[in-house]
C-alpha cells in the first residue's frame, strides 16, 4: 500500500490517530520503532536540527532534502510541515511535485504570510494571507498532485492571529471548497477552548487535525469526543534530544570523566542498529562474498630495483610514486576498495620505509640474493581461504583485480595478451586456447610459463598478480616446501613454482589487453601515459 494511501486512512478514520514530530532519519526510525503509524516532519523541529530559526531561514530544498532522509529511513507515511508552501501558488505546486518524486504522503500548508513566523512565538505579528490567494494555492496544489491519494492539509491559523471562531470557520470552509483534504486548526491557549468552540460549530465531514502542544493537559479521549481525527505530536523528540544533550554536556564538561555517562546513554552498538548496520553486513555477504573476511593479501615488495639507478638509491622501487603517490599504495587503495582488509607486504631493501597501519609486514633480509619466489616462502603460512599475491612493483587498474575476486578457480593468474617482446626479463605463457574475444564462457589453461618460449607459442604475458583458492594455497604452499630443499631456490622465480604445479595441477588463465605497468625501468615510468 502506497504511503500517501496509508496518510489518507489514518486521517479519515473513525478513530482518533496520532502523528509524531520526527526531524531526521535516525528520529523517522526510533518513531516507528515506538509504535506510530504516521510521521509529523515538523518545519520548527527540522529548522532547529539546522540551527536556524522557524522563520522560513532554511530553505525548502533542504527540508525536502532531509524529508527525503527520514522517508528513507521508514515505513510510515509522513505528513510535511510545509510551513506557507514557500511562495505562491507556483512554488507550492512545485513542492507537491519534489514531494511526491520523494514519496512523501502529504504536505501541511497554513494560511500566514510569507515567509512565517512561528505560530507559538511570543514576538511579532502573525499577518494572515488573502483567503482567496491562498484558495488559489490549495487548488493548485491539488490540480498538480498525480497521486490521488497524495494529502494536502490547510491549516488555519486565525486563532493564532486572534481573529477569532467566526473567521476560523469562515476560512476553513473555504479551504474545504477549495479542495483541502483535511483542516489544521491551530490554537495557542493553555486550554482547549478555542479548538471546543471550532469543532461544536464545525458541521462538514473534511477530517480535522489539532496540536496540542499548548492545551497538553487536554485528554485526548475529550478531543476524539470533539470529533478530532488526528492528533499531532509536534515537536517533543526535538525538545527531548535537546534536554538530554543539555543536561548529558553539563555533566560531563563539570566531571571530565565518563564513568558516570556511558550507562545513562545508548551503547555506540544502538546507533549503528538505528542505521541499520545490518542489512548491510547482509547485503556484503550477498555482494561482496569476499569482503575482507574470506580473502587476503599478499604483496611481493622486496626488491631494490638496481635498473632504475637513482631513483631506488634509497627507497625500494614499490614505493616510487606514480600520480604522486607510491605503487605500493595504490595497490593497498584496490584492495581496500574492494573490501580485502587483511594485506601482508613483504619488505626487503630499505625496509623501514615500507610502513603502513593497513598493512602487516614480513621481512626478506636475503632480498639481494634471492627473488621474488623466496618472498613468497616466507610469507606461505599468510595463505589462507583464499588470497592474492601480487608483485609489489606492479601499477594496475582495478578492474584487473575484479577479474580476479570473481574467478573461484584453485589457481588463476593474469596474462596480457598485449605482451612485450623487448630485451628485458617476461614470463610469457602459453596457454590451451589462445586469447580471443570469444574467451569469455571458455575456461583457459596454463601449458607453460617462461621467459624462452618460441615467438609462435606465445599466448600472452604474466603480469605478477595470481589468485589461489584454500585449496590452490594448499598446493602452493606444498610446492613450495618441496622446492625449498633445492640448493638454488633462492634464485628460482615464479615461474618454476607454477610450472612445477603444472605437473600435477591446473592453473587458469585470465587474460587481459593492457591497462598495466610492472616498473623496472625509467622508460616504464615514461609510460604510465600509456594506462
Amino acid at each position: 500500500m502506497r504511503k500517501s494511501t496509508l496518510l489518507r486512512k489514518m486521517i479519515t478514520s473513525p478513530e482518533l490517530e496520532f502523528l509524531m514530530e520526527a526531524h531526521s532519519g535516525i528520529s523517522a526510525k526510533i518513531v516507528e520503532e515506538a509504535g506510530f503509524k504516521g510521521i509529523w516532519a515538523s518545519s520548527l523541529s527540522i529548522s532547529a536540527s539546522l540551527g536556524l530559526r522557524d522563520n522560513n531561514e532554511a530553505s525548502w530544498t533542504q527540508v525536502v532534502d532531509v524529508a527525503e532522509y527520514m522517508n528513507d529511513a521508514t515505513t510510515l507515511p509522513i505528513l510535511l510541515d510545509g510551513d506557507t508552501g514557500y511562495g505562491n501558488f507556483n512554488n507550492a505546486r512545485r513542492l507537491v511535485r519534489k514531494l511526491e518524486s520523494r514519496n512523501i504522503a502529504g504536505v501541511c500548508i497554513e494560511d500566514k504570510v510569507f515567509p512565517k513566523t512561528n505560530s507559538l512565538a511570543s514576538r511579532g505579528k502573525q499577518p494572515l494571507a488573502d483567503i482567496s490567494e491562498f484558495c488559489g494555492k490549495i487548488r493548485a496544489m491539488k490540480d498538480t498532485q498525480v497521486d490521488p491519494d497524495f494529502v494536502v492539509v490547510a491549516r488555519v491559523e486565525a486563532f493564532i492571529a486572534g481573529w477569532g471562531l467566526e473567521e476560523a470557520l469562515a476560512r476553513a470552509d473555504e479551504y474545504r471548497n477549495a479542495g483541502a483534504d483535511a483542516i489544521l486548526i491551530h490554537s495557542k491557549k493553555s486550554s482547549a477552548v478555542e479548538i471546543e468552540q471550532f469543532m461544536k460549530a464545525w458541521k462538514n465531514p473534511t477530517p480535522v487535525i489539532v496540536i496540542p502542544t499548548k492545551y497538553y493537559s487536554t485528554p485526548p479521549e475529550k478531543l476524539a469526543s470533539l470529533g478530532v481525527s488526528t492528533v499531532i505530536w509536534a515537536n517533543h523528540n526535538l525538545r527531548a534530544s535537546i534536554t538530554a544533550m543539555q543536561r548529558l554536556s553539563r555533566q560531563l564538561h563539570d566531571e571530565q570523566y565518563l564513568i558516570n555517562i556511558e550507562d545513562t546513554i545508548v551503547p555506540v552498538g544502538e546507533v549503528f542498529r538505528l542505521q541499520g548496520d545490518a542489512e548491510l553486513e547482509a547485503a556484503e555477504q550477498a555482494y561482496l562474498p569476499v569482503a575482507g573476511k574470506t580473502i587476503n593479501a599478499i604483496i611481493l615488495a622486496a626488491s631494490q630495483g638496481k635498473t632504475l639507478g637513482i631513483l631506488t638509491a634509497h627507497i625500494p622501487k614499490a614505493l616510487l610514486k606514480i600520480g604522486g603517490k607510491p605503487i605500493l599504495f595504490h595497490q593497498i587503495d584496490h584492495f581496500t576498495q574492494m573490501g580485502i582488509k587483511d594485506i601482508v607486504v613483504v619488505r626487503g631493501f630499505a625496509k623501514e620505509n615500507v610502513v603502513s597501519d593497513k598493512i602487516r609486514t614480513i621481512d626478506n633480509d636475503d632480498f639481494r640474493n634471492t627473488t621474488e619466489l623466496l618472498s613468497l616462502y616466507l610469507a606461505k603460512d599468510e595463505i589462507r581461504e583464499s588470497s592474492i599475491i601480487s608483485y609489489g612493483d606492479l601499477f594496475y587498474k582495478s578492474y584487473i583485480l575484479n577479474e580476479l575476486v570473481n574467478d573461484d578457480s584453485d589457481i588463476t593468474i593474469i596474462a596480457d595478451a598485449d605482451y612485450s617482446r623487448d630485451s628485458g626479463y617476461h614470463e610469457y605463457v602459453k596457454t590451451s586456447i589462445p586469447y580471443s574475444k570469444k574467451l569469455f564462457f571458455k575456461n583457459v589453461s596454463l601449458s607453460q610459463i617462461g621467459p624462452d618460449l618460441e615467438p609462435g607459442e606465445i599466448c600472452g604475458e604474466f603480469i605478477g598478480i595470481f589468485k589461489l583458492s584454500r585449496r590452490g594455497g594448499d598446493i602452493v604452499r606444498e610446492t613450495l616446501e618441496v622446492m625449498h630443499d633445492r640448493k638454488n631456490f633462492g634464485r628460482l622465480r615464479m615461474k618454476d613454482l607454477f610450472m612445477e604445479i603444472l605437473r600435477k595441477h591446473p592453473i587458469c588463465v585470465k587474460f587481459i589487453k593492457g591497462n598495466w605497468l610492472d616498473i623496472n625501468t625509467i622508460a616504464d615510468l615514461q609510460r604510465m601515459d600509456e594506462i
